[in-house]
């Protein structure tokens, strides 16, 4: 993975990751995940999180944010080794906190909002692009 420029965008909004209650996953209302440009639940024996649109973070969950995230454009093959670990290295050297959310298809960074300027400057150095939408 050493030599790969990887390319990111910052996606539109803010954004909160949550611990919410189980039964929340399962009534999440569809108009509010709609209006987001990333949302995701995960469950695990031990918790439900979310992450969310910063404006439609449950008041009965435990909040953290809000964040900016970071998308790696692209569809990564599963082959690629190192990818996560690059950028998050990077943004551990620049004292940049980092909540990591993979798909099928990409990874997402998400750093809290405060550190967002730092966490592009870090990723730029590694040879990175990171494109920022005209309106943010």
């Amino acid at each position: 993975m050493g030599n790969v420029n990887l390319a990111l965008r910052v996606l539109p909004g803010r954004f909160a990751v949550c611990r919410v209650a189980g039964g929340l996953a399962t009534t999440w209302p569809a108009s509010l995940a709609a209006a987001s440009a990333l949302w995701s639940i995960t469950k695990t024996d031990d918790e439900v999180s979310l992450v969310c649109d910063w404006a439609a973070a449950p008041t009965e969950a435990r909040v953290e944010g809000p964040f900016a995230a970071l998308r790696v454009e692209g569809t990564l093959d599963f082959a690629l080794v190192g990818i996560l670990s690059r950028l998050c290295g990077a943004l551990a050297e620049a004292g940049v906190s980092v909540f990591a959310l993979s798909t099928f298809d990409t990874d997402y960074l998400l750093v809290r909002e405060a550190q967002r300027s730092s966490a592009i400057e870090a990723l730029r150095g590694t040879g990175c692009s990171v494109a920022i939408p005209a309106r943010q």
